[in-house]
């Protein structure tokens, strides 16, 4: 398991993360999602900890707070040293009834670590992030309000999920200008399936220095392996997966389905599967810090964790590559065209 700093900081993660996203559901959206409760859930996190992983991730909105609280009891009951593990949580989903429950208000923010912190039974969260865009709340407000907690020792390091390249630009150049606490991180969704990220976002990335934590690594289960275009044109919602019946994250099916054929058969080649295949190739991305692996069961888990294991070479990637490489847009072939020849006199200097 391999240890990578988070962004420009010296805070140093494991490169998987454990995802919390299954503890605490009960009905609704949440039961469906994982219904794990505190033996469950501990049994999980300590398997995950004895395999190195470092970093956990939750959320306020997750089971409806019941996620932070297993994931702090756990933390407690296993005896955990506050220094072994990396905690991150998230804001800005609604939390109860009420106009100003949702949102990167500062009201929203302020309100919302204090709640996390007692249920996750800490003096202080290691990566908060914002959930996602608020597009009422002026940036800059959110910005003030994070660095506050930061300047108060409730928060270590502050990040950033779902949001567009510019928004982000935006949100550095205000603390920048303000001498305030910066985004160290985005935590975002990315998956052989959906390269979108890359267009817009990795290269500010690389440019500005954020950490990228990967959110659905397999596709909402479409690259567990489990899923082909013959089960999916045989069975209905009511019979199928859950894939089937709740088709999220959104998937170019004919792309995905050409990067399940490759990856089953480099997987076959290696004895692996191929969500193996899947998690290995985002772990072989230099812009990845950490992925995300959440799981209802041990075996589950041990399959993800393995994944650290597998090494694809330069004709897997390209192989790869070749199956899922996204189509050009604007300005993105004209950008590779006008500044091949830059890129071409830069690469001399470097022979």
């Amino acid at each position: 398991m391999r240890n990578l700093p988070l962004g420009r900081t010296g805070l140093f993660v494991s490169e998987l993360c454990l995802g919390t996203m299954t503890f605490g559901g009960s009905e609704g959206m949440w039961g469906k999602i994982g219904t794990l409760q505190q033996a469950d859930a501990e049994r999980l996190m300590g398997q995950a900890l004895d395999a190195g992983i470092n970093f956990i991730d939750t959320a306020d909105v997750y089971a409806e707070g019941a996620s932070e609280q297993i994931t702090g009891q756990a933390l407690r009951n296993l005896k955990v040293p506050r220094e072994n593990v990396v905690v991150a949580t998230k804001v800005y989903g609604e939390t109860g009834p009420g106009i100003n429950k949702g949102g990167a208000t500062r009201s929203r923010i302020l309100d919302g670590v204090k709640a996390s912190l007692k249920r996750l039974q800490l003096d202080h969260i290691d990566l908060y992030q914002i959930h996602g865009f608020d597009p009422v709340t002026p940036i800059e407000e959110t910005v003030r309000a994070l660095d506050q907690l930061v300047r108060h020792g409730h928060v270590r390091y502050i990040g950033v999920s779902n949001w567009a390249a510019w928004q982000i630009v935006k949100a550095l150049g205000i603390a920048e200008r303000l001498g305030l606490a910066r985004f160290e991180s985005l935590q975002a969704y990315y998956t052989v399936a959906g390269r979108d990220l890359e267009r817009e976002l990795v290269p500010m990335l690389q440019s500005e220095g954020l950490g990228l934590m990967v959110w659905s690594p397999l596709a909402g289960g479409f690259l567990s392996g489990k899923y082909s275009r013959e089960q999916e044109a045989a069975q209905s919602p009511e019979q199928g997966s859950r894939r089937l019946a709740f088709d999220f994250p959104p998937v170019d099916k004919e792309r995905g389905f050409a990067c399940i054929d490759v990856m089953r058969a480099i997987g076959e080649a290696q004895g692996v599967s191929v969500a193996q295949v899947a998690l290995a190739w985002l772990l072989h991305q230099p812009q990845v810090t950490s992925v995300i692996v959440g799981a209802k069961r041990p075996d589950q888990l041990a399959e993800n964790i393995a994944a650290t294991e597998v090494r694809l070479s330069a004709d897997d990637l390209a192989r790869i590559d070749a199956a899922s490489k996204l189509p050009q847009e604007y300005p993105g072939w004209m950008l590779e065209r006008q500044g091949d020849i830059r890129r071409q006199q830069l690469a001399a200097t470097r022979r």
